[in-house]
Formats: structure tokens, sequence, C-alpha cells
């Protein structure tokens, strides 16, 4: 069964339809800037335009940057406030003239990575963080997802964890790899502490660069790998919730 997906994030929007069955993209993802400010309406616009340029009117799946509970966005760090509340499944729908599922767009990296990559076959606790604009994060026990974890708003010497170890932070700040990995290296700390996963996946845009930096996380006990779809996986995560593959469980 073929799906489109389409990985909404704070800086940019990309999408390609995708194989559910084998997790691979069917063509080349097309990708468009996030809108600023990213309001509603002017994300639903970009969210037609990507469909259109593949011709798609079929299954379709979108992720979102903040917690999603039935189709409904609850919270909107790093777009426009006014989404929080927006029914953003029927939002997209009426702008595509589909049904589109919609789920947290670290979640839908992880289902994608949990079936198809690093976290394959893996039954003991799991994280898989994503780093871009922010840092999301999605955590499996027994394979099973618990949704809208949001990890990277945990605080660290009075801020956002993500503001100090996210990409953007590095870019912002233009922190060496050493640098910024000593920050990453300290915000896993703290989630290890917390949560003890026997695996940690990093995904997101820097996952393509991780021989620069994964090797340079030394304080953890867990075993770190890159996400094995890099950042794809949101892509194929979308279209899987889609096509009913693997969706978010909401508490």
């Amino acid at each position: 069964m073929h799906a489109l997906g389409i990985d909404i994030g704070g800086t940019g929007i990309k999408a390609a339809p995708v194989d559910v069955a084998t997790g691979t993209l069917l063509g080349e993802r097309k990708k468009i800037a996030t809108p600023r400010p990213a309001t509603p309406a002017a994300v639903a616009d970009v969210v037609r335009g990507l469909a259109a340029e593949f011709g798609w009117t079929g299954v379709t799946g979108a992720t979102f940057p903040g917690v999603v509970t039935n189709g409904t966005v609850r919270t909107a760090a790093n777009v426009d406030h006014a989404w929080i509340g927006t029914d953003a499944a029927e939002l997209f729908g009426k702008s595509l003239g589909t049904d589109v599922t919609v789920l947290n767009d670290a979640d839908a990296a992880g289902v994608a990575e949990m079936t198809f990559g690093a976290g394959k076959g893996e039954q003991g606790p799991v994280l898989m963080l994503t780093f871009g604009t922010g840092i999301g994060s999605a955590l499996f026990i027994g394979g099973l997802l618990v949704p809208n974890t949001e990890f990277g708003h945990i605080e660290i010497n009075g801020h956002d964890a993500e503001r100090r170890a996210s990409e953007q932070a590095k870019v912002l700040h233009d922190m060496s790899w050493a640098k910024w990995a000593g920050r990453v290296d300290e915000y896993l700390q703290h989630i290890e502490a917390l949560l003890s996963p026997d695996l940690i996946i990093v995904g997101g845009g820097i996952s393509k660069e991780s021989h620069k930096w994964v090797p340079l996380l030394t304080g953890l006990r867990a075993r770190i790998v890159p996400a094995a779809l890099l950042n794809d996986a949101g892509i194929v995560g979308a279209a899987m919730a889609a096509a009913g593959i693997a969706t978010a469980r909401q508490p």
C-alpha cells in the first residue's frame, strides 16, 4: 500500500509518497520552508502545495511538532501559537479533500525506526530523539509507543533542553561539534537518569552527520545509534499512520 507522508517541522515541511510495506520513499522528497508566521492557514497552504506537486489525492498522513491528541494540536512550541486547539486533521483534510491522519513528529519518526530502522526487534525501553529546530522524543516500551512525551522541554540549568542542545541551538550559537556534543551529552544524562533506556536512537537533520558527534557522547550507559532512515523517518511514519500500519495510541 502507498500513502503520502508529510513531515511538518519548525524550519521545513517535507513530503514524499511512501511504500508502507517496506518503508521506502517512492520518489524524491520535496521540501518547502515553513512559513513565517507558521499559522494554521499558512501551513495548510504549503501542505496543499506539496500534495499537488505529487498529484496526490489518496491516503495521507502528516506530522506536527507538538502534542497531538485525536488529530487536535495541544502544544506549539516552534510554530505559531494559533495552532493550539486547532483540529489539524480536519484542517488538512479540507485543504486536501481527503482524510488526513495527524500525529506528533517524533512519534512518527520513532514508529518508522522501530518498524524498519534502528529499533527493529528491540523489546526493552527505546528512546527516539530528533534534533532539529527543537528536540522531539518518542518512547517505546516493549515495542509500544507512549505518545506525546515531549522530553525536549525538560529543564536544564533553568532553560528548556532544546534551547541548549537542538540543532538550531548549535547553528544559532555557532558551536563546535565538541561543544554541542557536550550539551547533548548533558541532556542525555538527565534523560537516562529519568528513563534508563536500553537504546537511544538519534534522528533529525543532524543525524546524517552523526559520525561527527555521536562518538563524542561518553557519559551514558545506553547504546546510542543514528536513525537508519535519517531525516526521512518522519515522512515514513506519517504515511504508516495514515495507512493504519502503525498509529500513536492516545491516552
